[in-house]
């Protein structure tokens, strides 16, 4: 049996996925990597998880990909491996649970591109965040290239993905690559739980409807983008959960969603 290399909690409709790799300060493996796009599959399946907070053990949030594993591949293999890493990240930009990476440490390469994959990143002070992949003669190879442009604009992402340069936490909220900055004395956890708790107090199906069309609205022209979201917009009028919202709005007391 697979040693298992993430501790899953649950409470109250958030889930904390902690890497569990400190040893190798989280480096994703193949195995890793498809435990992660399994773990997100078994939090959709259960049904009653909402937010999923990502971070990890030790000092490393994750540090990268396994790069002593990834030595002695040759072409296929590669790319294949590549696939493995897109798929697992996927799998969490896809999913209808909001996704949040507390990022406590270094975040570099892989691990980079597992918090590009989650909705919000939240980073601790001492957090190291970049994409070094070109320092070893490779490029990201996790959906670095593509996702981190989308979030910070291609000026910015071609500057950190060209230079493999590492940049500190207070640089990266700077430039937008994260949602927010834990000061030193304030808890990282913590923090990202209470963003967890706020998002639960939404409408679920609201929460989940705007995370989709916001994702697919990336993808495709102004025009369309409007169109789903108009149609999003309509088909919400014939949920409960609306009525529910607007009338505890004009009644002046919290919603039961």
């Amino acid at each position: 049996m697979s040693e298992m290399l993430i501790n899953v909690s649950k409470d109250a409709g958030i889930a904390i996925l902690e890497i569990n790799r400190p040893s190798a300060l989280n480096a994703l493996n193949e195995e890793l990597l498809v435990q992660i796009r399994e773990e997100f599959r078994k939090l959709e399946q259960d049904g009653t998880i909402r937010v999923a907070i990502v971070t990890g053990q030790g000092k490393a949030f994750v540090a990268g990909a396994d790069i002593a594993k990834m030595r002695d591949l040759d072409a296929a293999p590669a790319e294949s491996f590549s696939g493995v890493g897109q798929d697992a990240f996927d799998t969490i930009q896809n999913s209808g649970i909001v996704s949040i990476a507390a990022i406590n440490g270094f975040a570099l390469g892989g691990g980079l591109e597992l918090a590009l994959a989650c909705d919000v990143r939240i980073g601790s002070e001492k957090a190291k965040l970049g994409l070094p992949e070109v320092s070893l003669g490779l490029i990201p190879g996790f959906g670095g290239t593509q996702r981190l442009a989308r979030l910070i604009g291609y000026g910015r992402a071609i500057e950190l993905v060209l230079s493999g340069d590492m940049i500190s936490a207070e640089e990266a909220y700077r430039i937008g690559l994260l949602n927010r900055l834990v000061r030193e004395g304030e808890d990282l956890l913590e923090s990202s739980k209470q963003l967890a708790k706020s998002i639960l107090k939404k409408g679920p199906i609201a929460v989940r409807t705007a995370k989709r069309i916001v994702l697919e609205g990336l993808e495709v022209p102004l025009s369309k983008g409007l169109e789903l979201e108009r149609k999003a917009f309509g088909s919400l009028f014939a949920e409960k959960e609306s009525k529910e919202g607007m009338g505890a709005f004009l009644e002046k007391r919290p919603p039961n969603f």
